[in-house]
């Protein structure tokens, strides 16, 4: 059974802190979900995301309905026990998928007609068949089909965009309601115009959700609009529900929006990051191929507890990460996954303690001092 509870506020902004339940186990918020495209957090195990502390992570429908597909998932009764993962997994609609490859798609009143990326074959993806493949799935929160637009975009076709997501949230909703399976999320488009996101919440919030997020942000806007939209939309969302910013982002993004009132975020940049060398720390990035890290025997971080900061030095993995050893991906990565849970784990407990604004100066202040 699927359920949200705000535990603190903050008297100075409007983050909060709160827990999800599933019947997948408990996710406190706010909450940085790992993306798992195709059943996995590229280059961990599952035990290595419980080591580094992630309660839920999200799986990509588009990528597992086209492979391995259903007919395989359906063999192990869902994708928790077919990826060896008994806690909490979103899975994304589709939607984001066929938006960025929208040479690929035509999209229609009735779904989507896309070519697939790997084989070149047809398919057809409408708010009926997104759900239940995502019910093949066996998600804990499923997201309703959107028409995600691009930017920049002009007026009419954010209308458009806005207008298809909320006819195909009746859609999901309807199906979702055959057995009201684990939670559906409904999703608030509008691009970078306030009253066209005014209407979205206005139409998605009448369909009822277990939860909202806030979608078609980071897709080339500048950052000062991407916080003005997201910060707007959010605050007029009910409270009483969990609120989702999807595909965002930097530490920094995470700080500004939980102070915005989000609970939830997905991004692939701490993995992506991590397969390109990039490092996070609370001082800022390093990039762990930079020379002065070539006889560096300081962990990524003082005072992480990761595996990789427990065990190996700068200088080691810099070795690792230029001959292109497999074992550099894995070591970067567990290091980037713990320092985002590590970063919403940090907030969540200031929270708690009316101390968020205390943190959230701390934590510009180490970024000011560098590496």
């Amino acid at each position: 059974m699927f359920a949200f509870e705000i535990i603190s506020k903050t008297d100075t902004t409007r983050a909060r802190a709160g827990l999800i339940h599933t019947v997948h186990g408990n996710v406190k918020t706010p909450v940085f979900m790992p993306v798992g495209t195709l059943g996995t957090v590229k280059s961990l195990s599952p035990e290595e995301l419980i080591d580094a502390g992630v309660e839920i992570i999200l799986g990509n429908t588009y990528h597992l309905y086209l492979r391995p597909g259903c007919d395989v998932i359906r063999l192990f009764s869902g994708l928790h026990p077919f990826m060896h993962w008994d806690r909490p997994i979103l899975t994304d609609s589709g939607g984001f998928q066929i938006f960025s490859l929208s040479k690929l798609a035509k999209i229609e009143t009735a779904g989507v007609t896309f070519q697939s990326h790997i084989d070149g074959s047809q398919h057809r993806l409408t708010p009926e068949k997104s759900i239940k493949i995502q019910k093949c799935l066996g998600a804990d929160i499923m997201m309703c089909l959107d028409n995600c637009i691009r930017y920049p975009s002009d007026k009419n076709e954010a209308e458009y965009g806005l207008d298809l997501t909320a006819d195909w949230a009746k859609r999901c909703k309807a199906t979702w309601l055959e057995d009201g399976q684990n939670a559906l999320f409904g999703i608030i488009q509008g691009g970078m115009h306030r009253d066209l996101r005014e209407k979205s919440v206005d139409d998605i919030v009448r369909v009822g959700f277990n939860g909202y997020a806030v979608g078609g942000l980071s897709v080339g806007e500048p950052k000062d609009i991407m916080l003005d939209i997201a910060g707007f939309t959010l605050k007029q969302l009910p409270d009483s529900k969990p609120k989702y910013v999807m595909g965002v982002g930097t530490p920094q993004d995470l700080l500004e929006l939980v102070s915005l009132g989000a609970d939830m975020f997905d991004c692939v940049l701490p993995t992506r990051n991590a397969r390109n060398g990039q490092l996070f720390t609370q001082n800022g990035t390093i990039n762990i191929c930079n020379s002065r890290f070539k006889h560096d025997t300081d962990p990524i971080e003082s005072g992480c507890t990761c595996y990789s900061c427990r065990n190996f030095a700068r200088a080691y993995l810099r070795h690792l990460y230029l001959a292109r050893e497999l074992m550099a991906y894995r070591l970067n990565t567990i290091h980037n996954i713990h320092f985002y849970i590590r970063l919403m784990e940090q907030m969540h407990n200031a929270i708690l303690k009316n101390e968020f604004e205390a943190f959230k100066t701390d934590f510009y202040e180490k970024l000011e001092r560098g590496i």
